[in-house]
């Protein structure tokens, strides 16, 4: 049965699918000895996949990983960076670091803690990540100054951020009571980037700190700064589960 290609590298843990699609438009994938094109559609049981010179197959998938990260401050949510600067994918044990298609899910700011998935499963990503699918996600932010009343039920409804109002969202004060700051919860059902600073900065009320909590059903618990675990088996069900449970009514063309 035909598949898009990006697909395939997805579903056999060589690649997120954003990231297969990167391989492909760099012409390092060929299909059948052709230098392959985006969008081509492929059956695996009759066509030879080779990445970088290397024939593919279902064989040479990994084993799939799925884990949750406390990401530490400085550290870059992505598989490698040319400045050389510290990834998250530097925090996994070494046997994980090589040829294992692990990469993160989604992105945390430079400057930004807390919870982030690690996982080789291109399909549960692209799920995840897709504009369709409205995982909620739980943050304890500190800002600037104490915002007011209006300013929070103004955050709460939603700001024009890049000419587009952004979703509800539920912002809790959880304590006012330093001098000079406030610390909220906040809970988003979309993933623009830099949602949260770009809204704080815009409101008055510049982001000090922002640490996740929470993704979807998935919670950070005690879990230190810059280690990474295993998700339990329940918590990969449930993950799985919140995928179907948010996911729009509208059909996406895969």
């Amino acid at each position: 049965m035909e598949e898009r290609l990006q697909k395939v590298l997805s579903k056999w843990g060589i690649a997120s699918r954003r990231h297969a699609e990167s391989l492909i438009e760099a012409g390092r994938v060929k299909v059948n000895g052709e230098v392959a094109t985006l969008g081509q559609k492929v059956d695996p049981d009759r066509d030879t996949i080779q990445l970088n010179g290397r024939e593919l197959a279902q064989r040479d998938r990994p084993q799939s990983y799925y884990g949750l990260l406390n990401k530490p401050l400085r550290t870059l949510s992505t598989c490698q960076d040319p400045q050389g600067r510290h990834t998250v994918l530097d925090l996994l044990p070494r046997e994980l670091q090589q040829d294992s298609g692990i990469h993160p899910v989604g992105r945390l700011d430079y400057n930004s803690t807390g919870a982030l998935l690690l996982t080789n499963d291109g399909e549960l990503t692209y799920h995840l990540t897709h504009p369709r699918h409205h995982i909620p996600k739980t943050y304890r932010v500190t800002v600037k100054g104490q915002p007011s009343p209006d300013i929070i039920s103004r955050w709460q409804r939603g700001v024009r951020l890049s000419g587009r109002l952004t979703a509800p969202a539920k912002v809790t004060v959880l304590s006012s009571e330093s001098p000079g700051q406030t610390e909220l919860e906040i809970r988003l059902w979309e993933g623009r980037n830099r949602q949260i600073r770009r809204t704080a900065e815009l409101l008055g009320h510049p982001v000090k700190r922002l640490h996740r909590l929470a993704i979807g059903p998935i919670h950070l618990g005690n879990l230190r700064n810059g280690q990474v675990r295993p998700l339990t088996p329940e918590e990969l069900k449930q993950l799985r589960q919140s995928v179907l449970n948010t996911a729009d009514v509208r059909d996406v063309t895969e």
